[in-house]
């Protein structure tokens, strides 16, 4: 197992290092055919071609960035790490105002029948709504920009966590329930020490699904938005024609949502069981 793991780090950093080697050859500025005139020298000639900048200058950028992430000076320059705080904020807050309400929802769901019933049409009808859609209501019931897009982050979290937790609840073995009612166990008890355990693993699912989808979306909330977030600096960078700093941010936000998949991932096997 360790000979495969080094061989597959070897490989990737292999990988990687073809790929960089290959955007930064892809990317040089061309070669100047003819001598320029005097006002193609004034205007700047050749270096005036867009084209996507090279991995050492994203690189450049990546490190004066880093070396310095909390830096603030002024409303449309703030550091990597303040853009990035902001939207893990908002990230969190909708996504834990989600599970208060999906998780007591998908156990009534998943231990009720009737309740089943009774809602299911309701979620067939409001999951497939992209969450972006919900964004102008929101901005005009709530008026606040911030509130609007932990409202967004908490629709697009609340139906896999929802869902996977009625599917693990109503999935429980009947006989484990059973052995419950012989020792007499009350609802909430039942609910706690044995349902619970039991579905942990499908509810944790939700919440990885859940964190993913909402990291997804904040990006895109923040480009309407504004003001402040990854989203907003991706976008910002993007008026400013820095497009260094664009590559520099796409990379940030796939490290992000990698630990924040990373964290759920371990809190789900802490959870799992073997029978």
């Amino acid at each position: 197992m360790a000979s495969l793991n080094v061989r597959a780090a070897l490989l990737s950093v292999s990988f990687l290092v073809l790929a960089l080697g290959a955007w930064e050859m892809s990317t040089q500025p061309p070669a100047a055919q003819e001598s320029m005139s005097e006002y193609e020298m004034l205007m700047g000639g050749a270096e005036q071609e867009s084209r996507v900048p090279p991995p050492s200058a994203v690189i450049r950028l990546a490190w004066e960035e880093l070396s310095n992430p909390f830096y603030d000076a002024g409303a449309n320059d703030k550091g990597i790490g303040i853009q990035l705080g902001y939207s893990v904020y908002r990230v969190l807050t909708g996504y834990l105002a989600a599970m208060a309400i999906a998780l007591p929802v998908g156990f009534l769901i998943g231990m009720s029948p009737l309740m089943y019933k009774a809602l299911n049409p309701y979620i067939q009808v409001l999951r497939p709504i992209s969450p972006l859609a919900w964004m102008p209501l929101a901005l005009f019931i709530i008026q606040d920009s911030d509130a609007s897009a932990i409202f967004v982050i908490f629709i697009c979290s609340i139906w896999p966590m929802l869902l996977n937790t009625a599917f693990g609840v109503a999935n429980v073995r009947e006989d484990w329930i059973n052995v419950a009612r012989t020792h007499e166990l009350g609802h909430l008890r039942t609910a706690l020490t044995v349902i619970l355990p039991a579905a942990a693993p499908t509810i944790m699912t939700g919440m990885r699904i859940s964190i993913g989808i909402a990291w997804l979306v904040i990006v895109a909330a923040e480009m309407l938005v504004g003001g402040t977030g990854i989203g907003y600096y991706v976008w910002n960078e993007w008026n400013n024609l820095d497009l260094a700093s664009v590559i520099f941010s796409i990379l940030m936000i796939g490290v992000v949502g990698m630990l924040l998949d990373l964290a759920l991932g371990k809190a789900q096997r802490l959870v799992e069981y073997k029978e």
